[in-house]
């Protein structure tokens, strides 16, 4: 093994500015990224997108869940948005039909897994779940030009979360976490999305769960965001009530700093300035966000996955903190040298190697958000 691969010391410097790193993302996104997950990443045949792709670039069918296509659809929207020549809106199309097909119950709600061939393997309907449906339909509802009502079809589904509501407070998941801050950061996450396509009527869903965050999800005491809560939404007991993670810091930070301009809240942008102190505490010696601490902000899991680099680079451009945003960009570039442009690795090790496996398609949604954000504080006049 390479001695210096295995034991990187300090960050990469591939770029020396923001500028040179929206334009590499960019090059990538256009030229790699987006081409390589519609012709090979999209099952032309029978419908929608497949789960992953190796780091060489081919296909690595397996049982499709219903956030990967919702996440898809906000992938191709975005890259539209973004200028992107190749055929965007016929992707998103794919693969919103292919979600309304295959992955709508009759309730309005978006079940969790189908095979290769589309048979149900599992009918629940996990809260994540009905986030990402309800993003990927404000996209499609934003660049128009879909054959169904979309705030209609929203609207059904979102009267189907009352199922899903917790008696206390907020929302029940259908794992084996059932009071979690995690679905509900995506509820807020595509509340904003429909509430920026200009249907207000989703104002009140995103003030409650942004709202929750601040009363409860957030600590009191310690500033940052806690995982895992009991049935009364106090933190969990053990390990799990104690688990804090980097990522979901930053990726909290960058919601409620949205939510706080919309509201001109002063103290949810206070708690996005906490919230991205915090998890710069998981970032090592490399400009890497690591999975996760403890609650004494002491390091828990090690092992780094892709997402939080790109929530890492979201937050600090939200807040203006261009050398954190930098730092971002530069150890998200990392995960991208793979052997075929245009995929990536998804775990980085302590000792500075990639896990061997291959590249999930519910990455790219982290990838392309972290491109767009890149993208409009490059286009803001100084």
């Amino acid at each position: 093994m390479d001695k210096l691969k295995s034991q990187p010391k300090s960050p990469p410097k591939v770029f020396a500015n923001l500028a040179e790193a929206s334009q590499w993302y960019t090059q990538w996104l256009r030229v790699n990224a987006l081409p390589l997950w519609w012709t090979v990443g999209a099952d032309h045949e029978g419908g929608g997108f497949i789960e992953a792709l190796s780091v060489a670039g081919d296909p690595r069918p397996a049982s499709r869940r219903g956030r990967v296509q919702g996440r898809q659809v906000y992938v191709f929207t975005t890259a539209g948005e973004l200028g992107w020549a190749g055929p965007w809106r016929q992707a998103a199309t794919h693969g919103l039909d292919y979600a309304f097909h295959n992955f709508q119950r009759p309730d309005g709600l978006f079940r969790k897994l189908v095979s290769v061939e589309s048979q149900i393997l599992d009918d629940g309907a996990a809260v994540y779940d009905q986030a990402f449906a309800l993003l990927g339909m404000a996209m499609m509802h934003r660049v128009g030009g879909y054959g169904r009502d979309l705030p209609a079809e929203a609207a059904r589904t979102r009267s189907g979360l009352q199922a899903l509501r917790d008696p206390k407070a907020g929302f029940r998941e259908t794992d084996d976490h059932p009071n979690q801050s995690n679905c509900h950061m995506h509820v807020l996450e595509a509340s904003l999305a429909w509430i920026e396509a200009g249907e207000g009527d989703w104002d009140s869903l995103a003030d409650e769960m942004a709202e929750m965050a601040l009363s409860t999800f957030i600590d009191a005491d310690g500033g940052f965001l806690r995982e895992f809560f009991d049935e009364d939404w106090k933190p969990a007991d053990g390990r799990d009530g104690r688990r804090v993670e980097p990522g979901h810091q930053f990726e909290w930070s960058w919601l409620m700093s949205r939510w706080g301009r919309l509201r001109g809240r002063q103290d949810a942008l206070n708690a996005a300035r906490s919230l991205f102190e915090h998890g710069k505490r998981g970032v090592d010696a490399r400009g890497i966000a690591v999975n996760a601490l403890w609650d004494d902000l002491t390091v828990c899991e090690p092992e780094a996955r892709l997402w939080p680099q790109t929530e890492y680079m979201k937050a600090a451009l939200a807040l203006g903190e261009e050398a954190d945003a930098l730092a971002a960009a530069n150890g998200l570039w990392l995960y991208l040298q793979t052997p075929a442009a245009g995929v990536w690795y998804d775990k980085l090790r302590p000792d500075g190697t990639f896990v061997d496996e291959p590249a999930p398609a519910s990455s790219f949604y982290h990838i392309i958000c972290a491109i767009a954000e890149l993208s409009r504080f490059q286009a803001e006049p100084a």
